[in-house]
Protein backbone atom coordinates (compact mmCIF):
# COMPACT_ATOMS: atom_id res chain seq x y z
CA UNK A 1 0.00 0.00 0.00
CA UNK A 2 2.85 2.57 0.70
CA UNK A 3 4.24 1.66 -2.74
CA UNK A 4 1.32 2.22 -4.31
CA UNK A 5 0.66 5.97 -2.54
CA UNK A 6 4.15 7.28 -1.82
CA UNK A 7 5.06 10.10 -3.88
CA UNK A 8 8.69 10.58 -3.40
CA UNK A 9 11.09 7.75 -3.17
CA UNK A 10 14.90 8.35 -1.79
CA UNK A 11 17.68 5.92 -3.44
CA UNK A 12 21.42 5.19 -3.41
CA UNK A 13 20.98 6.75 -6.77
CA UNK A 14 20.15 10.11 -5.84
CA UNK A 15 22.84 11.16 -3.14
CA UNK A 16 25.93 13.27 -3.80
CA UNK A 17 28.31 13.13 -1.30
CA UNK A 18 30.11 16.46 -0.04
CA UNK A 19 33.69 15.94 -0.24
CA UNK A 20 36.75 18.81 1.63
CA UNK A 21 39.81 19.16 0.44
CA UNK A 22 42.98 19.69 1.67
CA UNK A 23 46.41 20.29 0.25
CA UNK A 24 49.06 17.70 0.96
CA UNK A 25 50.04 14.27 0.58
CA UNK A 26 48.01 11.75 2.71
CA UNK A 27 46.37 14.46 5.02
CA UNK A 28 43.66 14.01 6.61
CA UNK A 29 42.32 17.07 8.71
CA UNK A 30 39.30 17.14 11.72
CA UNK A 31 36.75 19.73 10.41
CA UNK A 32 35.58 20.83 14.11
CA UNK A 33 32.95 22.38 13.43
CA UNK A 34 31.26 19.08 11.90
CA UNK A 35 32.56 16.63 14.00
CA UNK A 36 33.45 13.26 12.19
CA UNK A 37 33.88 14.70 9.22
CA UNK A 38 37.47 15.57 8.00
CA UNK A 39 38.57 17.01 4.83
CA UNK A 40 41.71 14.93 3.10
CA UNK A 41 43.94 15.34 0.34
CA UNK A 42 44.08 14.77 -3.56
CA UNK A 43 44.68 11.20 -3.22
CA UNK A 44 42.43 10.40 -0.53
CA UNK A 45 39.74 12.32 -2.13
CA UNK A 46 40.27 9.94 -5.28
CA UNK A 47 39.58 6.95 -2.84
CA UNK A 48 36.41 8.25 -1.52
CA UNK A 49 35.37 8.82 -4.98
CA UNK A 50 36.21 5.18 -5.46
CA UNK A 51 34.10 4.24 -2.32
CA UNK A 52 31.17 6.38 -3.77
CA UNK A 53 31.43 4.22 -7.01
CA UNK A 54 31.66 0.71 -5.02
CA UNK A 55 28.69 2.09 -2.94
CA UNK A 56 26.82 3.01 -6.16
CA UNK A 57 26.88 6.81 -5.22
CA UNK A 58 26.62 8.62 -8.46
CA UNK A 59 28.73 11.94 -7.84
CA UNK A 60 30.52 13.67 -5.32
CA UNK A 61 31.15 17.37 -4.39
CA UNK A 62 34.42 19.52 -3.70
CA UNK A 63 34.77 21.79 -1.23
CA UNK A 64 38.31 23.29 -0.86
CA UNK A 65 39.88 24.62 2.15
CA UNK A 66 42.42 27.32 0.41
CA UNK A 67 45.53 28.02 2.27
CA UNK A 68 45.11 31.75 4.05
CA UNK A 69 48.96 32.63 2.06
CA UNK A 70 46.68 31.99 -1.16
CA UNK A 71 43.19 34.12 -0.39
CA UNK A 72 43.18 37.83 -2.01
CA UNK A 73 41.18 40.28 -2.14
CA UNK A 74 40.55 39.49 -6.23
CA UNK A 75 40.12 35.61 -5.79
CA UNK A 76 42.59 34.37 -8.62
CA UNK A 77 43.05 31.45 -7.33
CA UNK A 78 39.97 30.74 -7.66
CA UNK A 79 40.63 30.29 -11.51
CA UNK A 80 43.85 28.92 -11.27
CA UNK A 81 43.62 26.14 -13.66
CA UNK A 82 46.41 24.05 -10.91
CA UNK A 83 44.21 24.88 -7.76
CA UNK A 84 43.59 22.62 -4.81
CA UNK A 85 39.87 21.70 -6.47
CA UNK A 86 40.81 21.47 -10.07
CA UNK A 87 43.65 19.20 -9.75
CA UNK A 88 41.16 16.88 -7.31
CA UNK A 89 38.47 17.01 -10.42
CA UNK A 90 41.39 15.81 -12.61
CA UNK A 91 42.41 12.91 -10.44
CA UNK A 92 39.20 11.77 -10.09
CA UNK A 93 37.78 11.55 -13.76
CA UNK A 94 40.95 10.18 -14.18
CA UNK A 95 40.83 7.21 -12.03
CA UNK A 96 36.92 7.33 -11.81
CA UNK A 97 35.34 8.81 -14.83
CA UNK A 98 32.03 6.66 -13.77
CA UNK A 99 32.03 9.20 -10.54
CA UNK A 100 30.29 12.35 -12.03
CA UNK A 101 32.35 15.94 -9.65
CA UNK A 102 30.39 18.32 -8.98
CA UNK A 103 32.06 21.88 -7.49
CA UNK A 104 30.60 24.89 -5.62
CA UNK A 105 30.83 28.03 -7.78
CA UNK A 106 32.13 30.05 -4.96
CA UNK A 107 34.53 32.28 -4.14
CA UNK A 108 34.60 32.26 -0.35
CA UNK A 109 36.95 29.77 -0.67
CA UNK A 110 39.50 32.42 -2.30
CA UNK A 111 38.46 35.44 -1.19
CA UNK A 112 40.73 37.09 1.59
CA UNK A 113 37.26 38.80 3.11
CA UNK A 114 36.07 35.70 3.32
CA UNK A 115 32.91 36.73 1.81
CA UNK A 116 31.26 35.01 -1.42
CA UNK A 117 31.83 38.25 -3.59
CA UNK A 118 34.24 40.92 -4.41
CA UNK A 119 34.35 43.69 -2.37
CA UNK A 120 36.03 46.75 -2.34
CA UNK A 121 36.06 49.92 0.37
CA UNK A 122 33.29 47.38 1.56
CA UNK A 123 30.83 47.77 -1.35
CA UNK A 124 30.12 44.22 -3.17
CA UNK A 125 30.90 44.58 -6.94
CA UNK A 126 28.45 42.76 -8.83
CA UNK A 127 29.65 42.50 -12.45
CA UNK A 128 33.08 41.97 -11.01
CA UNK A 129 32.10 38.92 -8.78
CA UNK A 130 30.00 37.70 -11.88
CA UNK A 131 32.91 37.79 -14.67
CA UNK A 132 35.09 36.04 -11.78
CA UNK A 133 32.41 33.30 -11.05
CA UNK A 134 32.16 32.58 -14.87
CA UNK A 135 36.25 32.23 -14.79
CA UNK A 136 36.31 29.83 -11.94
CA UNK A 137 33.39 27.95 -13.83
CA UNK A 138 35.12 27.99 -17.12
CA UNK A 139 38.40 26.38 -15.53
CA UNK A 140 35.93 23.46 -13.76
CA UNK A 141 34.48 22.54 -16.83
CA UNK A 142 38.26 22.30 -18.34
CA UNK A 143 39.06 20.49 -15.11
CA UNK A 144 36.55 17.70 -16.10
CA UNK A 145 33.55 18.57 -13.71
CA UNK A 146 30.46 17.35 -14.04
CA UNK A 147 27.93 19.60 -12.80
CA UNK A 148 28.78 22.96 -11.32
CA UNK A 149 26.70 24.85 -8.50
Amino acid sequence: MRALVQETELSVHDLIWPVFLCDGVNQRQAITSMPGVERLSVELVVEAAVEAAALGIPAICLFPYTDPALKTADCREAWNPDNLANRAIRAIKAQVPGVAVMTDVALDPYNAHGHDGLVQDGVILNDETVEALVRMALVQAEAGADILG
